[in-house]
């Protein structure tokens, strides 16, 4: 899959290859882009990596166009990389799964949407397959070093472990 071409924004031409480079990359798989959690995690993962100059270069991935995804990142991380990944090929290589309806239901997806609400975020509009799940890779080239396993849509790991995860990964 890194001989796969790709587009988007913020992107040397080419190939997934082109984006990683030598060190780990993070690669973040976004729900739709109207999704709160989605907001939330390219708000967090931009303050942290300003602010940790060990955090990982990030990569993310949207179901969407590039033009909707330039308007996304626009606001909230301009110079941020993304893929736009229409297909969904990269989500299905990656095995990222869609939720069940029932996962509406979970009273900690209820707490994630509270926690982001608090951060002063909202829900946008929706684009893209609204119940396909996120995800989480740490990958050095092909090879994946770390994933984060999803338990509702606005679950999300431990960011500030993924530097040190990195690092021992970069050996």
């Amino acid at each position: 899959m890194v001989d796969a071409p790709v587009t988007g924004i913020n992107l040397v031409p080419g190939r997934l290859r082109d984006q990683l480079g030598a060190t780990p990359t993070l690669l973040v798989f976004l729900r739709h882009l109207g999704c709160i959690f989605c907001r939330e995690t390219v708000t967090d993962l931009r303050a942290i990596s300003e602010r940790d100059p060990w955090f990982p270069p990030v990569l993310f991935f949207t179901q969407s166009s590039g033009v909707e995804l330039r308007a996304f990142l626009r606001r909230d991380w301009p110079n941020a990389r993304a893929i736009a990944d229409v297909d969904r090929r990269f989500y299905a290589a990656f095995g990222i799964d869609r939720m069940s309806p029932l996962g509406l239901l979970r009273p900690s997806l209820w707490q994630a949407e509270r926690r982001a609400r608090a951060k002063g975020l909202e829900s946008g509009e929706r684009s893209g397959d609204i119940w396909r799940m996120p995800g989480v890779f740490l990958v050095r080239g092909a090879e994946v070093l770390w994933s984060h396993e999803f338990r509702h849509a606005g679950d999300h790991p431990d960011w500030s472990r993924i530097p040190v995860i990195a690092a021992a990964g970069s050996r």
